[in-house]
């Protein structure tokens, strides 16, 4: 996954008040969301984090980031463990108000530490790429449905599935 970072600055003869009111402007249309997961049980826990911040270009139109970490571990058996570390882009379309659908690329960095039956503990490390298309349900700032990865890998993956529920809240 690549990253392209570009600064313009630009320099004209405006009152600082105008300079603020646009900066403000655009602080203005900016959400903030993202998701929290705690998972446990007889011998496993699961803990995620996804802060994510969004731009509305217009009532249709809205893009932005997400971050992500996960951690994981079996410990009844100490099989096995391990903490995924992802980033994407998230991109999402209102055909009408209560529609959203959403194209997010993501990239996930997994260190995968386990018990293997000959060798005693080895670790693995692996990039994994995916590819989500989504459709949800909206209404105000909250959106139940759900998302594809077409790039899904049944033996090399982060998630249990291709097909992922989810809910986004924005504020």
């Amino acid at each position: 996954m690549s990253v392209l970072l570009v600064s313009v600055y630009s320099y004209s003869q405006k009152d600082k008040s105008s300079a603020t009111k646009n900066n403000n402007q655009f602080w203005e249309e900016v959400n903030f969301g993202g998701g929290l997961g705690l998972n446990f049980g007889s011998g496993y826990f699961m803990f995620s984090i996804s802060p994510s911040a969004i731009y509305s270009f217009n009532e249709q139109f809205s893009a932005g980031l997400g971050l992500s970490y996960m951690h994981l571990k079996e410990k009844r058996f100490n099989h096995y463990n391990y903490n995924a570390y992802g980033g994407g882009l998230i991109f999402l379309y209102h055909p009408i108000r209560e529609i959203q659908l959403s194209v997010e690329p993501e990239g996930t960095y997994v260190v995968y530490n386990y018990l293997a039956t000959s060798t005693g503990r080895e670790t693995d490390r692996f990039f994994q790429e995916a590819l989500f298309l989504g459709a949800g349900f909206r209404t105000g700032n909250i959106t139940i449905g759900a998302r594809y990865n077409v790039l899904y890998n049944e033996s090399r993956n982060v998630y249990g599935s291709a097909l992922l529920p989810f809910v986004r809240v924005y504020f």
